[in-house]
Formats: C-alpha cells, structure tokens, sequence
C-alpha cells in the first residue's frame, strides 16, 4: 500500500487497526485525545468508546483482554494516575487477549499541571514499555506491543510524548491482521485478585520478566548504530533520540532503545564498554541514567541536561558540546505573547464575571477544562485548582480551614460537565454527605471541550457517532438528597440570574450547588444557529467607562477612547457586553 503522513496519535490507531485490535478505549486528553478519535475511523472492525475516566476505561479494556480480544488503552500521563488501581492488578494478573496501555506524557506542560515521567510506571507496575521516536515507529510499536503482550503474558505500555504524539512523517500502511478472538476461559486463580492469587502471580509475573529481558538484549527494537571512530557514544531513546541524532550526526554512535522495560543491560554494558565518554540524552527523570549508573557505568546526563521541561537540538547542543549555535537557528524575531482566553460567546464568561464580582464573599475554586482560562486577570476566576475532580472535593477541606481562622468567605468550586461524569460526581456525594457549607457549581457546555469536543455521557451521542442514552445531569444531582431550595439551574450569560443564584447560595447554609447550562458556543450546530450574528456599539452613545471591557471578550476592543468591536466575525452576540453597559450603546445585528 502506499506510505501516508500521520501524526503519532493517528499512526498508532492505524497500528491497532492492522494488529487486529476490536475493543479501544480512552478518556480525552492532549496529547492522546487523536487516538481514539482515529480509532474511531475503523469501527466496522474496532469498537471503541470514551470511558468517563480513565480507571473505567482501563476496566473495559481489562474485560475485553481476558475475555479475549485485542484491546487498546490510551490516556495522557496524569490519566495514569487515575487509572493505576487496575493498571496495577492487571500487570500481576497478565492478559488473554493482547492489552496495549498509550501513556502520552507532555514534558514542558504544553496542556498539563505537570510533566510526570511515566516510564517511571512501568517497573513500577510491572509492565513491558516500548517507545517510539516518530510515526513509523508509532504504528509498528503498536503492533509489536499486542504480539509481546500475549508472548509475555503482560499488557504493554506504549510511552508517547507530545512531539511523537502530534509530529508528521511517512508511515508504510499495510492491511489488517486477521488476529481472532481467543476463546474465554474461566481462570479465577489467574484473575480473581485475592491475595492468594496475587501473590502466585507475582512470582510468575517476575520470571517472565526475567525472561523478557533476555529478549530485549536481542530483539529489533533495541538496537545499536555504530560510527566509524566515533568515541562519544549515546543511549536515548524515543524523541530524544532525534535531537540526538540532530546534535552529534555521524560523530558520535548511539544505542538506541525502543523496548525500555525490562531494559537490556546486557545490551547496555556491551555498548558502553566501547566509548570514552557516554551520554544519556532523556527528557525529564534520568530513568535510563539511573539504570546505567546502578550497572557500575560512568555516563553524563542530568548533571548537564535539564530535568524540567522538554529537550529539543539547542539544548543538548548547549549542555553537551562546545558548538555555538548555528547561524541559520538564529533568529532577531520574537513571538509576540499570546495568552489563552475564553472564546468569543464562551457561556463560562458570565460565571466568571460574577465570581469577580463577589471576591469578598467567596473564595473560589477550579477544576482541569477550558474554564481554566478564567483563572487571569481582570476576571481572577479562581485561586487554586489540583487535579480532575478536587474542583469539588477540595472545597470541604478548604471551608473547614476558613471556618477554623473566623473566615467568613464560602468556598466555592468548579467542574465542567465531562469532569462532574469523570470524577465530580464523587467528590459531590462527598460534599453532600458532610454537609459542607459550600457552593459547588457545575459547568455545563454540554461537550468535552478543551480537547477537542469529544462526546460524555451527557451529550446523547458516542464516540461512533451513534446515539445514546444521556445522563441527565440535573436529575444526577438530585438523586443525592439536595432539595430544590439548594439547586439553582441557570444560564450563566444572564447576569442577574448568575448573580441571584451566587446571592442564594452564599446566604444558604450547607451545600448549594449551582449549575449553569448553556451550550459550547464552538459547537457545530450552535455556530451555525450564531452565523452572521454579532453586536455593534455606537460611538456616540458610548461614554468610554470600559465596563464593557471588564468581561474580556476577545472581539472587543477600545480604541481612540471609545469601545468598538473590533472583530464582528468573531463576536457571537451572546449579549454579555449589552448587560455590561448602562448608556444603551450595544446592539445586536442579525438577530
């Protein structure tokens, strides 16, 4: 077949699809979301689903690999997080069907609250890693990933990082594997993880891992390349080893790593022993530097590498040669300083501006979605945010401290509806059931936004594009016990209504919870009902106070004194600006 450009993310759905994968699974997040949104491209032959987290789609993928299929498992980094209970069993228990697990780690935060380092997870718990530098790689890696699972008894992590994940290169399509379901046998003392049969799989777990290093010494992904004189050598792998490749050229030989759990310090040893000076060029922890050293082998790496952030040519160049940069890098232009804000006619704007508002009566908390934004001045949404689902959770805590200090401010948090379905709903019920005095709001756009707007259970369609039940929201918060004295539903674009709802629940002791509804404005269908309409403000009526100015929307703008919309095919008319001003001086157009 002729070779495509891919992306990492589309090349590794294309991996799953030649493997004969039938069952995938995910929770959206950059850099993994395009994973499953490729896999979706083949579901006459995959079925495949968004989860509601990511511990639930590492069980529907736990399922469908010991009832026998072939499954994939994709998430971001922090997503491991969340799903390392079964992730965990699953590496003592072992597989029927192969199980691949896509950790697509983000060094230097491009879309994160940090920058784990999650090869860490594979000896941790005990899985077989593989790392791909490019594309090709991303797709043979995956199919590789499912033979070795089953070989070994083992799922499979397939560590991918942002630059592999949305990179473009040549991939060499090939048709898929007739791979059959395997029968489904009933295995408790392999599955049923009591501690009986935990501790029999771990002994077996840790022979075969045995065994699997001595295949890594030899196998076609850990690899040598050897130049002619050279006396620098280098171990690396994934990204990293394309910077290094970019840095040194031919000058220097390289033992390039593609199966890096169990690493093949054989294989290791053997290259290291032909160098006078080795590198170990990684982006953030030094997990192959430490595994170097723990063999008795002197190497350079972290001591001259930066551990925060990602790496790229410049930096290795600078940290491990004298060579200056060359001049074609160099560059007198500057990028000129582009915050992330809300969208034009983002329904979150008016929530916000009335959490600004009442800064002196709350202190407002946030959660991991497009809501985020929020967080910058003039609006100063939130003072703190953790993790998916503590938006919520983290809020009992924080009133019992306020209280504790004569505080008199109610603590207030936030999640969006995909994170109330991941996570929310659990930290609500605690809410409810300590009777906590705060306000928990709920932020319904009805999408999965900030990544891209992917389905949940609220949104009545599935990652196929197939209908499906919707999850009603409102009624979810109901069945906890709250009475309608203590829910308001509103829409937050409505500032006396947002603003009504925030009076109700400061004034209301114990928890109110507060949802706003409307729709993601990026919406297909809610930006086709938008088309052609924006507001205007006349220059004469306006009388330059900048009120307007104060809900920061994108499309406004103050020029020669006075407010003007300064991109009307952006503005949505979503009104906000109107009810910001008091001399009458907006309208819409198209209406």
């Amino acid at each position: 077949m002729n070779p495509a450009i891919m992306s990492g993310d589309e090349a590794i759905a294309r991996g799953a699809w030649e493997a004969g994968c039938t069952v995938a699974t995910a929770y959206p997040g950059t850099p993994s979301t395009e994973i499953l949104e490729n896999v979706a491209q083949y579901k006459e032959d995959i079925y495949s689903q968004w989860a509601c987290n990511e511990k639930v789609a590492a069980e529907i993928a736990a399922g469908a690999s010991i009832g026998g299929a072939r499954v994939l498992c994709a998430m971001k980094h922090v997503g491991m997080n969340v799903a390392a209970d079964p992730i965990f069993t699953m590496g003592y228990a072992g597989v029927n069907g192969g199980m691949v697990i896509v950790s697509a780690d983000d060094p230097g935060c491009h879309s994160s609250q940090n920058e784990q380092d999650n090869r860490l997870y594979a000896p941790h718990a005990k899985l077989a890693m593989l790392e791909p530098a490019d594309s090709q790689e991303c797709k043979d890696y995956t199919i590789a990933a499912f033979e070795l699972s089953e070989k070994y008894d083992v799922p499979v992590l397939l560590r991918v990082t942002t630059r592999v994940c949305h990179s473009k290169s040549l991939v060499e399509l090939e048709k898929r594997d007739s791979v059959a379901v395997k029968q489904y046998e009933r295995k408790p003392e392999k599955y049923a993880m009591l501690p009986g049969t935990a501790r029999s799989r771990h002994v077996i777990r840790e022979r075969l891992l045995e065994e699997m290093e001595e295949y890594s010494s030899a196998c076609p992904y850990n690899y040598e390349e050897i130049s002619n004189g050279a006396k620098i050598g280098v171990i690396t792998s994934g990204i990293s080893y394309q910077h290094s490749r970019e840095v040194f050229g031919d000058s220097a030989s390289y033992l390039k790593l593609g199966l890096t759990y169990p690493l093949p310090r054989k294989l290791i040893k053997n290259f290291a022993e032909k160098f006078d000076t080795l590198y170990v060029i990684e982006e953030n922890e030094p997990y192959l530097e430490n595994a170097v050293r723990q063999l008795g082998i002197s190497c350079v790496g972290k001591q001259k590498l930066p551990i925060c952030g990602e790496l790229n040519a410049q930096i290795v160049r600078g940290a491990l040669t004298e060579a200056s940069i060359p001049e074609t890098y160099k560059t007198d232009l500057a990028a000129p300083v582009r915050p992330p804000v809300l969208c034009a006619g983002c329904p979150h704007r008016g929530f916000f501006y009335t959490i600004s508002k009442n800064s002196k009566k709350i202190v407002p908390v946030g959660d991991i979605g497009c809501y985020a934004l929020g967080v910058a001045a003039p609006l100063n949404g939130f003072d703190f945010s953790i993790c998916m689902g503590a938006g919520l959770s983290s809020i009992i805590g924080l009133s019992k401290a306020l209280e504790q200090q004569g505080d008199s401010r109610k603590a207030l948090g936030m999640v969006g509806d995909s994170t109330f379905f991941h996570s929310g709903i659990n930290s609500l019920i605690d809410v409810v059931a300590s009777e906590a005095n705060v306000i928990a709001c709920i932020l319904d756009n009805s999408i999965t936004a900030m990544t891209g707007h992917q389905e949940n259970p609220g949104t009545a369609h599935n990652l196929m594009g197939l209908p499906s039940p919707q999850v009603n929201l409102v009624a979810m918060v109901k069945s906890l016990g709250l009475g309608e004295d203590r829910i308001r539903v509103v829409d937050p674009l409505d500032l006396d209504a947002m603003q009504k709802a925030m009076d109700d629940g400061i004034a209301t002791e114990g928890p109110f919870v507060i949802i706003t509804k409307r729709p993601c404005i990026l919406i297909k269908e809610v930006a086709r009902q938008n088309s052609g309409k924006h507001c205007k403000i006349d220059p004469e009526k306006c009388k330059s106070c900048k009120m307007c100015m104060k809900i920061t929307c994108p499309s406004l703008a103050f020029v020669g004194g006075k407010a003007t919309v300064a991109d009307p095919a952006n503005c949505t008319a979503c009104g906000l600006c109107m009810q910001m001003c008091k001399f009458g001086a907006i309208e819409k157009v198209g209406v």
